[in-house]
């Protein structure tokens, strides 16, 4: 935390900058939108050189788990990593500060260029015909935001953008003859693009980051400071207190409970893991395997409804939808998700034999009694969004309502959670400071949405995609299978590379168009970018939110990513039952109630048996050999696939794995009961 000067004026900033995002919601600035979103990346772009270090040597990434964090207002890669800075800001960054402001500002400030007239209005209209001070202070705002970048979330993204920077800067020069290739733009045309349209650094990300990120990570600076973040842990402990696999299924509904208010995977799985990685050490999980649940629990906060993550925001903008529906989507997937990770618990405790462990917590019902009002604004969120009020007006409200219902705390140590004024400050300036990363993300996603746009890359890239999937196979199903499979093989790696955010950006414009031009529906083509932007988190060799768990846990850090990924298994196939048949839809929730229970079903199905194949144990009946386990990943992989060949087939396999699981138990057994014939 910063102190003296700086502490100060990134207080005084922040808190201004919170009062701005609030007053936005009811009285929007006459001047348009985007003239509000150069006021606010004119607050936000000079507190992250005040709040992350020049440190050349080591991404912030690695950094923020060094050095440990607080819950409240702790983020991960995708809604912004919680200040860094301990010591107090260099020249350099003060200078970075001023520089920030008036490249900035430049734009509205009231400066006569040349014969032209100054402000605003004089600044749209010189658009594709900027001054040479125009291009100054848009390559000073180009570097400053590429900079921004690097300290916020590592080398990567920085260069991903200087990757397409150059690309449209020489992409000219390539063979015309080229699929990628394209006209060439000089770089004041790019500076134009960037500073000066609506799809650079003013574009869709950055106004979904300042319209509705800022307010959701408020409201979860709101909600921690009024108590909810303890009361949904000690519920989930409450809740499985008499269970054997009580530990296990705390961590999972721990992970559910928080996520739906975070949004943060990394940082959800900090919270969960301080509280009950004491539980599950005593129940006798090894650090990795209990990493490795805490970190696919935790980024089960970014799929959570209400929240979800920074990109579900960005979805609803892009397709011009209602964040409410985006929500929908989101709730089978986020379901059978859980559902996964808890049957992967089932299973390590039977094949483990886990211990049961006694926790020491009140009756559920009680805490229900006395704290359930803290579900009460999440309940409030969904309603206001079901009649119809934006998610904007929805979210304040549900502030409103925290800092009412804090004050039913009756007892003196529950009285410390009341949001008197004080607090409702820290709050505030702490949401804020969560939304500095991902402010510089969705700024500098800027440079890639808008040199896709001029140059036409998205439609070249969607046609080199599946052109590559039809040098395999005629077959139209075949083609479209092969590019959903080459689309998440390609998100995956991307998602190693840069912050969620801009890994679904970056996703939606190369990928996004293939799979709708394959006919894919834009709901399904989102939802699949999303999910596997999502799960760059647990993907390996970064895997964030192992990177954390390891941390918590103390665990090797590769074993621990491993086991992230057993555990989130299923979540790497189901996307892909979105695109590749039109009863995936059901998954999202579109369609009749047939195709929803159909799909919802036959999928849960799917992840049970995925879940039997990785675990190598089927409850209630004993361990699976490589046969089964083999045959029981061929049928979960092959109900995915929703027609009623396929689950036919897959079902088949199923009942044969299981059959092979039964025999295997029988031999052991007749073998246990003849230890003569044994021995001989």
């Amino acid at each position: 935390m910063l102190s003296g000067p700086a502490g100060l004026l990134l207080t005084a900033a922040a808190l201004a900058v919170g009062a701005l995002a609030l007053w936005q919601v009811f009285r929007p600035l006459s001047q348009g939108s985007k003239y509000y979103l150069i006021i606010f990346l004119a607050g936000v772009l000079p507190l992250v050189f005040l709040a992350y270090p020049a440190d050349l040597r080591l991404p912030a990434r690695l950094r923020f788990w060094r050095r440990g964090t607080s819950r409240a207002g702790a983020t991960d890669s995708d809604r912004g990593t919680p200040a860094l800075v301990s010591s107090g800001p260099t020249v350099t960054d003060w200078a970075l500060v001023v520089l920030a402001v008036a490249a900035c500002l430049y734009p509205v400030l009231p400066i006569r260029i040349g014969s032209g007239g100054g402000g605003y209005n004089a600044f749209l209209d010189r658009q594709g015909l900027l001054t040479p001070t125009d291009l100054v202070f848009g390559t000073i705002l180009l570097l400053l935001l590429l900079e921004a970048c690097r300290r916020a979330t590592g080398w990567i993204l920085p260069a991903v953008c200087l990757l397409f920077l150059g690309y449209g800067y020489y992409g000219g020069l390539l063979p015309q003859s080229w699929p990628v290739a394209h006209a060439g733009l000089d770089f004041s045309q790019l500076v134009d693009a960037f500073y000066n349209s609506d799809s650079g650094f003013y574009g869709t990300p950055l106004d979904v980051a300042a319209s509705y990120i800022v307010l959701f990570t408020i409201y979860g600076a709101v909600l921690e400071l009024s108590g909810a973040g303890r009361f949904f842990v000690e519920l989930s402990a409450a809740a499985f207190r008499r269970s054997r696999t009580a530990a296990g299924r705390t961590a999972v509904a721990s992970g559910f409970l928080l996520g739906t208010v975070s949004g943060s995977g990394a940082a959800t799985t900090v919270s969960i893991g301080a509280v009950t990685w004491p539980l599950l050490r005593r129940a006798g999980y090894p650090p990795e395997r209990a990493g490795g649940m805490l970190a696919a629990a935790g980024v089960g906060a970014i799929l959570s409804p209400p929240t979800l993550g920074a990109a579900a925001f960005i979805i609803a903008e892009y397709l011009g939808v209602s964040y409410l529906q985006v929500l929908g989507w989101a709730t089978v997937p986020t379901v059978l998700y859980y559902l996964g990770i808890l049957l992967a618990v089932e299973i390590d405790a039977r094949r483990s034999g886990v211990r049961p462990v006694v926790i020491d917590v009140g009756s559920p019902w009680r805490l229900l009694a006395r704290f359930g009002y803290h579900f009460a604004s999440l309940i409030a969120i969904i309603v206001l969004l079901a009649v119809g009020v934006s998610a904007t007006r929805a979210v304040v409200y549900a502030i409103v309502l925290t800092v009412a219902l804090s004050f039913l705390a009756p007892r003196n140590e529950d009285r410390a959670h009341r949001l008197t004024p004080g607090r409702l400050v820290t709050a505030l300036v702490t949401g804020v400071r969560g939304v500095l990363a991902v402010t510089a993300v969705c700024a500098a996603a800027g440079i890639i949405t808008a040199t896709t746009t001029k140059t036409g890359l998205g439609p070249q890239a969607a046609a080199l995609l599946i052109g590559g999937a039809q040098a395999a196979t005629s077959d139209p199903t075949l083609v479209l299978v092969l590019t959903a499979l080459l689309a998440a093989v390609a998100l995956s790696l991307l998602g190693l590379a840069v912050p969620v955010t801009a890994s679904f950006v970056i996703g939606w414009v190369i990928v996004g168009p293939a799979l709708l031009d394959l006919g894919v529906t834009a709901p399904a083509a989102a939802m699949f970018v999303f999910y596997f932007a999502v799960l760059s988190e647990v993907s390996p060799p970064t895997a964030l939110a192992a990177v954390a768990a390891a941390a918590v846990t103390g665990g090797r850090l590769v074993p621990t990513m491993w086991q992230t990924l057993r555990y989130a298994l299923p979540a790497y196939l189901t996307p892909i039952a979105f695109v590749i048949t039109p009863a995936g839809l059901g998954l999202l929730g579109i369609g009749g109630v047939q195709r929803i229970a159909f799909a919802a079903g036959v999928t849960a199905f799917s992840v049970a048996v995925l879940a039997v194949a990785a675990g190598g144990w089927l409850p209630g009946v004993g361990p699976a050999g490589a046969p089964e386990r083999v045959l029981g990943a061929l049928a979960g992989v092959t109900l995915l696939w929703l027609e009623p060949v396929p689950v036919t087939v897959g079902a088949a396999l199923a009942v044969v794995a299981a059959a092979g699981v039964f025999i295997r138990r029988g031999a052991a057994g007749r073998s246990s009961s003849n230890p003569v014939e044994e021995q001989l």
